[in-house]
């Protein structure tokens, strides 16, 4: 016997944007490969940011940390419209 779905095939959804991040190193006049360096992480975690892929948790502790912001300043759950 299937299992139904919990979930409505016409449901959205989810994914993580770092659009705020983005935003927040403009504001804070930063390149990526100044954040790459002050936050101690790679340029290929730099790049699956910049592609919106799924991190480790110790790299955005790192650069929230770097950033003196929080989780919530760098990143957000958006609808997937794909």
């Amino acid at each position: 016997m299937l299992r139904e779905s919990m979930f409505d095939e016409t449901e959205a959804h989810m994914k993580i944007s770092y659009k705020k991040l983005w935003k927040l190193l403009i504001d804070k006049e930063m390149m990526k490969k100044d954040l790459a360096e002050k936050a101690n992480i790679s340029s290929a975690s730099i790049a699956k940011l910049g592609r919106n892929e799924n991190v480790n948790t110790d790299i955005l502790l790192k650069i929230c940390e770097a950033l003196e912001c929080n989780v919530s300043d760098i990143m957000e759950v958006v609808e997937d419209t794909e």
